[in-house]
């Protein structure tokens, strides 16, 4: 990660900006004992750390020293008041959902997902989202964790297929009310990833929900595990979200003809925190950090920009799974407007 954010101080222009590494030992206290030696050596901006413990130890450190901090972390629980989470959200990729899904005509969403802060982090923004959105009320489903795939998905089987008519013998009744179209779940978002996503999605066919009409979403984690989940019939044509793969490309070329190997994919968040820092600091060695906020920066992954709040906002692609392959691109990234 030293080598993606010395390739960004280059390609910033900032011979000025050193950046000095703080081993944080894994843990809150670490980072803590980290973010204090960094503070003495007179840091301006800090870069990192890397998990959700650790940039809360860390935290307390810096921002009594009044530091900006660049967390790796995706857990937006930490953000703010100076603490900046650059990692792509939960929130983020159920918000890229919905707008592609809104676009398409989509009247109703559904989620699908095992009991857990993760699954009420996209449960609670996709209540949201849909609201604003002018979505009908999301369907949400959870289940034990421990739960097979196979179970949870026929019972909510049972919730997604409508009623079967009540047919009338007498003549003078009523014809029988039928169920509305719009009432419809249009996408569900299965927050399951590998052999688990594979097993729901395939129970989910075998108990009679038809896909499509029905269409299936996962989150950025499916880009891990694409090739395989593609082989499963029901899951062919799926969606999820994630970084733009052609600005990650181009980034990888560089990296490579710099340092001689290609990148682990967490380099990626490195380059964009140096980047982000490269440009705060660019009033010279003795003027205050200053991030720009509301600005979009080019990271690894495309457009960014961060929030006042504490969030970085991400240019988003939607791709869909095929039988065999790599998914292909169906919506370029997008980067959200200001404050969404």
């Amino acid at each position: 990660m030293l080598n993606a954010a010395t390739l960004a101080l280059f390609e910033q222009a900032s011979p000025g900006v050193d950046f000095v590494p703080h081993d944080t030992r894994g843990s809150a206290a670490g980072a803590a004992e980290a973010a204090r030696a960094a503070v003495s050596e007179g840091a301006r901006v800090m870069v990192g750390p890397l998990t959700s413990g650790e940039t809360g130890g860390a935290a307390a450190v810096s921002r009594a020293a009044s530091i900006p901090m660049l967390a790796f972390t995706n857990d937006a629980n930490v953000a703010g008041n100076g603490v900046w989470t650059l990692g792509v959200t939960p929130a983020q990729q159920v918000r890229r959902l919905v707008s592609a899904a809104t676009t398409a005509g989509v009247r109703r969403i559904g989620l699908a997902a095992p009991n857990g802060a993760y699954a009420q982090q996209l449960a609670a923004t996709l209540r949201t989202a849909s609201q604003e959105a002018g979505l009908l009320p999301p369907l949400i489903s959870t289940y034990p964790a421990g739960a097979l795939p196979a179970m949870a998905a026929k019972d909510l089987a049972a919730r997604l297929k409508p009623p079967a008519p009540v047919v009338a013998t007498d003549p003078a009744a009523p014809p029988p009310v039928a169920v509305p179209e719009a009432d419809a779940i249009g996408l569900l978002i299965l927050a399951e990833g590998g052999s688990r996503a594979r097993q729901f999605a395939a129970a989910l066919a075998e108990a009679g929900v038809v896909v499509p009409p029905l269409r299936l979403a996962g989150t950025a984690l499916w880009a891990q595990d694409a090739a395989t989940l593609g082989q499963e019939p029901a899951l062919a044509g799926a969606v999820f979200p994630g970084p733009d793969n052609t600005a990650h490309e181009q980034f990888n070329s560089r990296y490579r003809q710099a340092f001689g190997d290609t990148p682990p994919r967490l380099a990626a968040v490195a380059y964009d925190a140096a980047t982000v820092a490269a440009r705060a600091t660019q009033g010279g060695p003795n003027a205050p950090a200053t991030l720009p906020i509301g600005e979009i920066v080019l990271g690894a992954d495309g457009g960014l920009r961060l929030s006042p709040d504490g969030q970085t906002q991400r240019a988003l692609a939607l791709y869909a799974l095929q039988p065999g392959g790599e998914p292909r691109v169906v919506e370029p990234a997008t980067l959200p407007e200001a404050g969404l």
